[in-house]
């Protein structure tokens, strides 16, 4: 049977239906995601290509109305198929106003289900050279536009991803966590001539290892207990496109086995299965794990280390391409000001500052969080008062600086004083000693 390479994403929050309509979705070899709510469906929406969306309308909280309406503003070529127990004149003119493709009534059939799949589907077909444009719009100029910044560093990365995107060569992306190496994974995907096929991402580190195995290279029924089913894995899901593998270092030796399977044979062997399938894709492994390391533990095959390598992508972590914290900032504060305060937000000089000078443990993931709650917390422009102390009180050596801990400390101390206006109880509090403690260790 022809595997569809569509990825469709049903919401309802009848746990029934959801579980039915996915059952027989996959039983059409369609990929299947589910949400029991709008906001749960959003989340799936941001992180992952769908193309098609099935939902109920009533639900609760959030109904299917403003999904349908967030889908309009955001994914405008998404097609739309509603789910519904009934529908109403009004509804149905809602409905219609709404660009929805079409729209089933609660009970239906498995094929009522598949020629409505179809149709919704064949819609979003015949918009394609528009979809395209899109595409290309999105992916041109600037390439890359979720990858802000132009430091050295960032360009070497950016140089890289233009040599690879057009071609199916395995990538490792190194680099701590929170650098963004899923961003760049996608960058490799959709700015190359393989954007239209799927991009499915995976963190290995985050599916326990006992169902790790089954997911990636799907199982035959029969395989292991609760197998009922034949079922299509993840790297079946991403044929002809590209599969990401989060945090490949935590990968089991089965899984090990499996990816050099696909690397070395283009096949995949499901598990329980006798006869391996013919696979063509691109694998991009990403880790902040010393994979070097893992190799000489044992712990990971030295033949997959090379493999994975044919090409590597070192990410820079944030402290060492700080002239790209601005921009990032900039960019954080337009996304969260229309969020949050539906307008835009603007950041004094001396914020900035302060964001330049930390050394950011946690890299843009930890600095898109601290900009999203400055951003809650700001009366309409970000200053000192809405930046976390830990940052402003942090202090940045430069090698040629450095000095004795008592000497640190001093400096460290003044530097409190001076972000409170001198107030020796304030400080105190902040530094957690009492006043005669702070003035001993001024001395």
């Amino acid at each position: 049977m022809k595997y569809h390479r569509e990825n469709i994403l049903i919401v309802d929050d009848d746990v029934h239906i959801l579980e039915l309509v996915q059952r027989q979705l996959q039983t059409m070899q369609y990929y299947t995601y589910k949400a029991v709510s709008v906001k749960e469906a959003v989340s799936i929406l941001r992180d992952t290509e769908i193309d098609l969306l099935v939902t109920d309308l009533k639900m609760p909280e959030v109904d299917g109305f403003q999904l349908i309406r967030y889908v309009s503003e955001h994914y405008p070529e998404m097609p739309v198929l509603v789910v519904t127990g009934y529908i109403s004149t009004k509804n149905a003119l809602n409905i219609g106003k709404s660009g929805v493709v079409d729209y089933l009534i609660k009970p239906f059939t498995g094929e009522e289900l598949r020629e409505a799949v179809q149709k919704s589907l064949g819609a979003a077909a015949d918009s394609g050279e528009k979809v395209r444009k899109n595409v290309a719009e999105k992916t041109s100029g600037s390439l890359y536009s979720e990858l802000t910044g132009t430091s050295e560093a960032l360009e070497r990365v950016k140089d890289i991803i233009g040599r690879v995107k057009d071609n199916k060569a395995t990538i490792l992306i190194e680099g701590e966590s929170g650098t963004g190496k899923e961003l760049i994974a996608r960058a490799i995907h959709y700015s190359g001539k393989f954007s239209r096929e799927p991009f499915i991402a995976v963190n290995c580190g985050a599916i326990p290892e006992s169902l790790l195995e089954a997911e990636l290279f799907g199982y035959e029924k029969g395989a292991f207990t609760g197998a009922s089913e034949n079922r299509m894995g993840l790297f079946q899901a991403a044929d002809k496109g590209t599969i990401f593998l989060d945090e490949i270092g935590n990968a089991s030796a089965a899984v090990q086995n499996g990816l050099l399977r696909v690397l070395q044979e283009r096949e995949i062997m499901g598990v329980g299965s006798r006869k391996p399938r013919k696979i063509d894709l691109r694998v991009i492994a990403a880790t902040n794990s010393n994979l070097k390391e893992l190799v000489r533990q044992q712990k990971f095959r030295e033949d997959l280390y090379y493999r994975l390598t044919v090409v590597e992508i070192a990410v820079p972590p944030l402290r060492k391409r700080k002239s790209d914290i601005p921009p990032l900032t900039e960019k954080y504060i337009r996304k969260y000001g229309v969020e949050y305060k539906d307008r835009l937000v603007s950041i004094t000089p001396e914020a900035v500052e302060v964001l330049v000078r930390y050394d950011w443990p946690g890299n843009v993931r930890e600095l898109e969080n601290i900009v999203q709650r400055a951003v809650i917390m700001c009366d309409g422009r970000i200053e000192l008062k809405d930046i976390p102390d830990h940052l402003k009180f942090h202090i940045d050596f430069e090698e040629e600086d450095l000095v004795s801990l008592a000497e640190m400390e001093k400096q460290y101390i003044r530097k409190v004083l001076r972000a409170v206006d001198n107030n020796k109880t304030r400080a105190s509090e902040i530094l957690g000693i009492d006043r005669k403690t702070l003035r001993s260790k001024l001395l």
